[in-house]
């Protein structure tokens, strides 16, 4: 008989590689496994109850917020507030960062990123969305955590995960210590452990990316889309294309089949769409985790400098040979200066 270990059991497990953390980061972990499970009840009768659909507000971007953005978003925060251990959480949904300002949390010393419902459009057409997490350690040793604390580079995260709701729910994450994944059983409320040690292929033939813009792509985009196209026995060409609009949903499916997830620049957003501090530093930390690569088209997401909360900034992530691959088309065609510009031969 298949012994099951379930979340809580393996952070319990995993403890010892965090001795400076005396047990807070796994109480948090445990937090938002909670908040999670809470979430995924709600999407899951979603077309039952009066929770599909936009409310009248919009967030810290100027997007019609969804019902079930401010319900996960509240959810998550609550979870958080109530544990103990965060001292920050700086949510998609908020223009802010939220100080949680408790007695149970004067000595929190932990910060959160989160994007509550990654993909929320696809709630109302019953298409796979997810929740984004990073964790942070404050950097000032006493009083109020402040914005700095929050604005950290990717590579100082201690943990980052996600969570799929979709045919199943599933909860990954990691402690920079390889990746794991958790499959959510609902006849006894526990997130199991599935997927163990989880790694990505080097090579993969799977590519999402959004073609509707493509006239706004980069030239370097245009000729890796192509790229990917042409048929080719000897590299496994062509590619498939597969993109649904959640960003989870489709990295989540190159990470464990292989494949390559591009958001690059368009003109309407010069430095990219999605957001550094809870989308893409978190995935990044993820997937090179799993043994593949995260880059802007130039240079490594986790390196990047981050000076506001809600920065945007382009993301070529997957499978390493994939990415880099992807890289030397940017730097062929789409040199960020003329001066670095290699003319060579793509192959």
């Amino acid at each position: 008989m298949k012994v099951v270990k379930t979340l809580g059991q393996f952070i319990i497990e995993k403890q010892a590689d965090f001795p400076f953390a005396k047990g807070e980061l796994s109480r948090l972990l445990r937090d938002i496994g909670i908040a999670a499970k809470i979430v995924n009840r709600e999407i899951s009768k979603a077309g039952l109850i009066d929770i599909i659909g936009e409310t009248d507000s919009v967030n810290s971007h100027g997007e019609r917020q969804k019902k079930m953005d401010v319900y996960a978003n509240e959810q998550f925060i609550s979870a958080l507030r109530s544990g103990g251990e965060c001292c920050v959480v700086a949510s998609e949904e908020n223009d802010e960062p939220i100080l949680i300002e408790s007695e149970i949390s004067k000595h929190a010393k932990y910060i959160v990123a989160i994007d509550p419902l990654d993909g929320s459009s696809n709630i109302d057409v019953n298409v796979s969305v997810g929740t984004i997490f990073s964790i942070y350690r404050r950097k000032s040793a006493e009083g109020k955590a402040t914005l700095e604390d929050v604005l950290q580079k990717g590579t100082e995260q201690v943990a980052a995960g996600y969570v799929i709701y979709g045919s199943s729910t599933m909860l990954v994450y990691t402690t920079g210590k390889g990746v794991n994944g958790f499959t959510l059983d609902p006849s006894i409320g526990e997130f199991c452990l599935s997927l163990p040690n989880i790694k990505m292929p080097k090579e993969g033939n799977l590519y999402s990316i959004n073609e509707g813009y493509y006239t706004h792509f980069p030239l370097g985009v245009k000729k890796y889309i192509k790229y990917c196209q042409v048929e080719d026995e000897a590299t496994n060409r062509p590619y498939t294309s597969r993109y649904t609009g959640s960003m989870i949903a489709d990295i989540h499916r190159n990470l464990i089949k292989g494949g390559i997830f591009l958001y690059p620049t368009t003109a309407q957003y010069p430095n990219g769409k999605l957001r550094l501090v809870y989308e893409c530093n978190p995935m990044a930390f993820i997937v090179e985790q799993a043994g593949g690569l995260a880059s802007t088209g130039y240079e490594r997401i986790l390196d990047l400098e981050v000076n506001e909360l809600h920065q945007r900034s382009a993301i070529f992530i997957g499978s390493e040979h994939m990415v880099k691959r992807a890289e030397d088309f940017m730097l062929a065609f789409s040199p960020q200066q003329p001066s670095i510009a290699q003319h060579k031969k793509i192959v």
